[in-house]
């Protein structure tokens, strides 16, 4: 079977925006309904609250969704939607969001205040990547050790342990 992988990431990347679509609109279907019928509140805190999931819920629809050609055939399977780093922090920026609608319709207008957890969260990740840039790290890693190079890691295979003690991997040149 031919493209395996590139087939089963879009089979995976169309379940989860379809899931994720669906969600979000029967979320806010809801919501909007519980405002119209129980509960009024601030419908600019709603728009302007909600308009950043939104926005980032159509970045990953044109990132991840698989594109086929004419024939049927897939063209592209999209960006891997599970992926590591900013796609991951989208994705806390949606299910923020939803946490924080159900909140509201449930506790009223003062959990708005909860979708700043996003902004400060984001702040925080800013900060320490900068920190760690000035100090010439990764975000994440540790320290380099101070002095000499010490033994062989515990967690080396038999092998590996006897090759640092040889001097290392060598290489041989003609």
């Amino acid at each position: 079977m031919a493209n395996k992988a590139s087939k089963s990431l879009a089979r995976a990347n169309a379940r989860t925006l379809t899931r994720t679509h669906t969600i979000t609109a029967s979320l806010h279907a809801l919501f909007i309904l519980y405002r119209l019928l129980f509960r009024h509140g601030s419908w600019r805190k709603y728009l302007v609250l909600s308009l950043p999931s939104l926005v980032i819920e159509y970045y990953l629809e044109r990132l991840g969704r698989p594109t086929y050609t004419a024939t049927g055939d897939l063209r592209s399977p999209g960006e891997d939607m599970e992926a590591k780093g900013v796609t991951e922090y989208l994705w806390d920026v949606v299910y923020a969001t939803w946490v924080v609608m159900g909140l509201v319709g449930v506790a009223g207008e003062w959990a708005w205040w909860l979708w700043t957890i996003v902004p400060a969260y984001a702040g925080y990740l800013a900060f320490s990547t900068y920190n760690g840039m000035r100090n010439g790290l990764m975000p994440g890693m540790p320290a380099a050790p101070e002095g000499p190079p010490s033994a062989p890691a515990a967690g080396m295979s038999n092998r590996q342990k006897k090759s640092e003690k040889r001097g290392g991997q060598k290489i041989r040149y003609q």
